[in-house]
């Protein structure tokens, strides 16, 4: 059995976690801007604002907005009910990133590779009849990764849910609170925006690398917390 980690060595644990979270939440940027420019309109993440899409498409009797978030929604659900099955494991083994966690990830990833071969299988360009399984599988691999991050167990940490980031940031900032308590909120939600920004750019100039970014986003998390690992039991 492996001894439990100093202190440095799970602050300096914590402090890797935080920087990963942000790449994560630069993926759910990314992974939305691809849902609601390429693939009919809707998000992959932010299920309220499928709700809203939702109810706005049934009062103009669009059947298709109503499939395609209605879809999205159902898929997250579905991703988010396999997450905590993956990584809703007891005892966790690593106080500070668990295995479970890393295996959620790796089936995120597994996902996002899908999309982008079927990406790349339609040219780059995928017809209106290809929006729904693609949007079905990223909107699963987002609920999938904001289950995952859950089970870390830190009060306000998310990829996902990041409305309630952002109203956290302003309570604490009108309460007095300086931007150092609020700093790794703030960059997650740069993290998200920068995604968003960047798989728009994708879109418009090189669509071929659309899959590159989502998969090399969860990728690079899975190889460095495979790299911590091993140094961890070394």
């Amino acid at each position: 059995m492996s001894a439990p980690p100093e202190p440095t060595s799970r602050a300096h644990g914590e402090a890797l976690r935080n920087r990963l979270v942000v790449v994560l939440a630069v993926t759910s940027g990314a992974a939305d801007a691809l849902g609601f420019l390429a693939l009919g309109s809707a998000f992959t993440s932010v299920m309220t604002g499928n709700m809203v899409l939702f109810g706005v498409a049934t009062a103009h009797g669009d059947v298709s907005g109503m499939l395609l978030t209605s879809v999205a929604i159902g898929a997250f659900v579905a991703g988010a009910a396999l997450g905590t099955r993956v990584a809703g494991s007891p005892a966790p083994d690593d106080p500070v990133w668990p295995v479970a966690v890393t295996r959620a990830l790796a089936v995120e990833c597994v996902l996002f590779t899908g999309v982008g071969i079927a990406w790349w299988a339609l040219g780059s360009d995928p017809p209106s009849s290809a929006y729904l399984p693609l949007l079905a599988a990223s909107a699963a691999a987002l609920g999938l990764q904001s289950s995952a991050i859950q089970r870390f167990g830190v009060s306000g940490l998310s990829t996902t849910y990041l409305t309630g980031t952002l109203t956290t940031v302003v309570i604490r900032l009108t309460s007095g609170h300086g931007f150092r308590a609020v700093r790794h909120s703030a960059v997650i939600l740069l993290g998200l925006i920068v995604g968003a920004g960047l798989m728009a750019a994708l879109i418009v100039v090189s669509p071929v690398l659309v899959p590159v970014l989502l998969v090399l986003s969860v990728g690079g998390v899975l190889a460095v917390v495979g790299l911590r690992r091993e140094v961890l039991h070394r």
